[in-house]
């Protein structure tokens, strides 16, 4: 649904790259050449991803961001446009290529991705400054670490309503600005675990560990995904945390973008039912993620409204989650 004319649910400030996906049956050691099983291109990085999500959910969305001035650039706005995407703020860039990701997917769904950033290099605090309006008018922002860290804290800066910091791909010593300026902090456990130098986070009780350091560090409210160990949480004003149970899946297809599904699905939740618990939100977003794996690709993966058996009160989701 766009958001042209009208305001927006879910504003993202972020990436916009093309995806090369090789499937393979085990990931490569290094300097090990494997046959892969079959090839395919998708639209990805983590900022359209999580866009996407929100869109076929029923949001009203907007992107901004940065393409190349090349046919991979041209294709995907209009693929954007396509899945109801506000556009009118992706730039296509003169000189710079669109970002790219060489993706290898394994048999059992694991992946392994290298990343080159492109146009999305040039999305700036300018970028920030050029849309007051946008800012001032969207529910939620959602930024990420894809792009340069100086436009992402501007963006964070600018807006007042709720944001939601994706810290992935995640870096050693952020900002304190970018930690303490989100209202709600995310990452996955291997992003937790480098950010707070815990070696590992193989359970609940050292995710629990993880977000309250994330709490000493600056963060807000903290969510942290455990794959199909569900998540955990804390809120800003509470030391008590709550773990969310896992969405039970049989075969598990594709793992690439599920965390992006969950993202733009919590997104999607929170400015649609503002009212709503948090742990409901997680729980509905879970769902979304659960359902997303089970599908091949990136965006491609997402659900559209109706795909996902959701309740339309989520207060009925609140069996779902407890403090740990």
């Amino acid at each position: 649904m766009s958001s042209v004319g009208g305001d927006c649910d879910v504003l993202v400030f972020g990436s916009c790259i093309v995806d090369f996906i090789s499937y393979v049956p085990r990931l490569p050691k290094v300097g090990e050449t494997l046959h892969g099983t079959s090839f395919a291109t998708g639209n990805g990085g983590k900022g359209a991803n999580q866009c996407v999500a929100a869109a076929r959910l029923g949001s009203r969305t907007a992107m901004i961001g940065k393409l190349g001035d090349d046919p991979w650039g041209t294709a995907y706005r209009t693929a954007l446009a396509g899945e109801g995407v506000n556009v009118e703020q992706v730039d296509v860039v003169a000189g710079e290529s669109t970002g790219i990701a060489q993706i290898n997917v394994a048999d059992n769904g694991d992946n392994q991705i290298v990343i080159v950033t492109g146009a999305n290099k040039r999305l700036a605090p300018s970028d920030v400054l050029a849309r007051p309006v946008l800012f001032e008018r969207a529910r939620i922002l959602i930024c990420q670490l894809e792009t340069p860290i100086e436009g992402t804290i501007a963006a964070l800066k600018a807006f007042k309503g709720i944001s939601i910091v994706n810290a992935a791909p995640a870096e050693t010593n952020l900002p304190h600005a970018l930690l303490s300026l989100a209202t709600i902090f995310c990452v996955n456990e291997t992003e937790a675990a480098l950010l707070t130098d815990i070696p590992t986070i193989p359970d609940v009780q050292r995710a629990k560990s993880a977000v309250h350091k994330l709490r000493d560090m600056g963060c807000n409210t903290v969510i942290i995904t455990l794959g199909e160990k569900g998540a955990v949480f804390a809120h800003s004003d509470s030391l008590a945390v709550y773990h969310v149970q896992p969405v039970k899946v049989t075969k598990v297809v594709d793992t690439t973008g599920a965390g992006d599904a969950f993202i733009g699905a919590l997104a999607h939740f929170v400015a649609k039912h503002p009212e709503a618990a948090l742990g409901n939100c997680i729980a509905a977003a879970n769902r979304v993620a659960a359902w997303s794996v089970q599908k091949p690709g990136t965006q491609s993966s997402f659900p559209r409204a109706g795909d996902v058996e959701l309740p339309a009160d989520l207060a009925t989701l609140r069996d779902q989650w407890a403090c740990v």
